[in-house]
C-alpha cells in the first residue's frame, strides 16, 4: 500500500494526541483561534464535526460541535436534490458555531465512505455533485478536492495502532509488549487495523492492499489494515436475508431464521425498501442463525497471522451501539466500557434463542449480534478471551477518522 493521506492522518490524529486532545475549554488568544469543518457521509447517516483549534507547534483541538441526522446520503440516490437540502440543513450548525468574520477561512470538507461506495457510480456522482453545488454556495472555505468518496482500501488507517501508553500520550515502541488495534464496524463497510509484532503476518497477508508503510521518528512501521466493503451491519442483513443485488424487491419477502417466527416488516436501507420476515419453518434460533452470517464471513475475512489475547482492541461504531442495546455496556457512558468476544457470543444466544422477548429492542438483535461474533471468532480470528475497549469518544470527541482527515487537509492548505 502507497503511503497515503489515510495514512498520515492516523500518524497525525493519534499518534500525536497528547498535542491535539488536550483538555477542553483552555483560555487563548482570539488570534490564535481559527475553525474546520468536516463531513462525514456515512451508509446509514451524515456528520457534522466543527472543530475549533488553538494554533501552536501542532493544531490543538479546544473544541469540537457534533450533530448526526439519518439516513445517510445514500438513501437519496434517486433524490440527489434531497441529499443537498440535508448537507445545507447541517451547515446551519457550522454557521451557528463559527464566527460570521472567520467563515471566509474556514475549511469545509466532506468525505462519503461505504454507502456511496456502494451504490452505482452514476447515482454516486450525482449525490456528490449535489454536495458540491451546497458547498460553492456557502460562505466558507471550499478547498479543491472537497467533496470526494474515501477510498476503501486504505480506510482502515483511519484509527491507529499504537501501545497503550503510546495511543493517548504522543509516543511510539515498535518494541512495545502490548500493542492497542482498531475495530469498526459501520453500516456498509468494517475495517481492522493494528501494528504487528511478528513479520509473518505481513508476509502472509493476501496482498498489498492489507498493509500500510509510514515512516515515524526515524524508523519504518507497517501496519497491517484493511476496509471490507459489503461486511458492514447493514450490508451484513442484505447478504444474510439474501437480499444482496436481488432484482424485484417489490414481490419478494426476505426470510431469516435470525428474526423472531411472526416477525414481517419493512426495512429500508441505501434508499430501497427490503419485506423481511422470520423463518416459518421453526429455523429459528442461535445455531441455524450463525450458518446463515456464516456464509457472509466464510472466505471473504482474512485472518491475520496473528491476534494474541494480550492485545486490548478498540472497537467502534456499531460494535458499540449493539453492546448498548445488548446490555452489555451502558447507553450513558459515551467513554464505553470493556467486554470479550465471548460476551457478545453469551448476548448473541440469549437474543436468538428468546427473540420474543428483544422485539422491543429491535427484532435484527439476534442477527445483528451473531453476525459481530461470527466476524470477530470466523472472520479475523479471535479468540473468546479477546479484550474490546468499546467507546464512542477519546477525550470527549467522537471516535472516528473526521478530525485526522481535517489536519490532512490543513496539511495540504499549508496551515501552519
Amino acid at each position: 500500500m502507497v503511503f497515503s493521506w489515510r495514512t498520515r492522518i492516523f500518524v497525525t490524529s493519534l499518534l500525536d494526541l497528547s498535542g491535539i486532545l488536550p483538555s477542553l475549554s483552555r483560555p487563548a488568544n482570539h488570534s490564535r483561534i481559527f475553525y474546520a469543518v468536516m463531513f462525514d457521509a456515512g451508509s446509514t447517516g451524515t456528520r457534522i464535526h466543527v472543530y475549533t483549534f488553538i494554533q501552536k507547534l501542532l493544531p490543538v483541538l479546544d473544541n469540537e460541535m457534533f450533530h448526526s441526522i439519518k439516513p445517510g446520503l445514500s438513501a437519496y440516490a434517486d433524490h440527489p436534490e434531497t441529499a443537498g437540502e440535508t448537507v445545507r440543513m447541517l451547515l446551519k450548525v457550522a454557521k451557528k458555531t463559527v464566527p460570521r468574520l472567520d467563515w471566509k477561512r474556514t475549511p469545509l470538507v466532506l468525505r462519503a465512505t461505504a454507502g456511496l461506495r456502494l451504490l452505482p457510480a452514476a447515482k454516486a456522482q450525482a449525490l456528490l455533485d449535489q454536495v458540491q453545488l451546497v458547498f460553492d454556495e456557502s460562505p466558507f472555505l471550499v478547498p479543491d478536492n472537497s467533496v470526494s468518496i474515501m477510498n476503501g482500501t486504505s480506510e482502515g488507517t483511519a484509527s491507529a495502532p499504537a501501545n497503550d501508553s503510546f495511543c493517548f500520550s504522543g509516543h511510539l515502541n515498535a518494541h512495545s509488549t502490548k500493542t492497542v488495534g482498531i475495530l469498526d464496524l459501520g453500516g456498509g463497510s468494517t475495517q481492522i487495523t493494528f501494528l504487528p509484532k511478528l513479520r509473518k503476518t505481513i508476509e502472509s497477508a493476501p496482498d498489498g492492499n492489507y498493509v500500510a508503510r509510514f515512516d515515524f521518528l526515524n524508523s519504518t512501521f507497517e501496519l497491517y489494515t484493511h476496509s471490507y466493503l459489503g461486511n458492514g451491519l447493514m450490508a451484513a442483513r442484505l447478504s444474510t436475508l439474501g437480499a444482496l443485488g436481488a432484482e424485484g424487491l417489490e414481490w419478494q419477502v426476505f426470510k431469516s431464521s435470525c428474526l423472531p417466527s411472526k416477525f414481517r416488516d419493512d426495512w429500508s436501507f441505501g434508499g430501497l425498501t427490503y419485506q423481511v420476515s422470520g423463518d416459518q419453518d421453526g429455523r429459528a434460533g442461535y445455531k441455524h442463525c450463525y450458518q446463515e452470517v456464516l456464509q457472509v464471513v466464510k472466505g471473504i475475512i482474512h485472518q491475520p497471522h496473528e491476534l494474541e489475547d494480550s492485545n486490548v482492541f478498540y472497537a467502534f461504531s456499531y460494535y458499540f451501539d449493539r453492546a448498548v442495546d445488548a446490555g452489555l455496556i451502558s447507553k450513558y457512558n459515551v467513554q464505553g466500557g470493556t467486554v470479550r468476544v465471548r460476551d457478545f457470543k453469551k448476548r448473541a444466544k440469549e437474543a436468538c434463542n428468546k427473540m420474543t422477548e428483544y422485539p422491543a429492542v429491535s427484532p435484527f438483535l439476534c442477527m445483528d449480534l451473531t453476525y459481530i461474533t461470527c466476524l470477530l471468532k470466523d472472520g479475523f480470528g479471535f479468540k473468546d478471551g479477546t479484550v474490546l475497549q468499546l467507546t464512542k469518544k477519546v477525550k470527549h470527541v467522537e471516535a472516528s477518522w473526521a478530525l485526522g482527515a481535517m489536519l490532512d487537509h490543513f496539511h495540504n492548505l499549508k496551515i501552519h
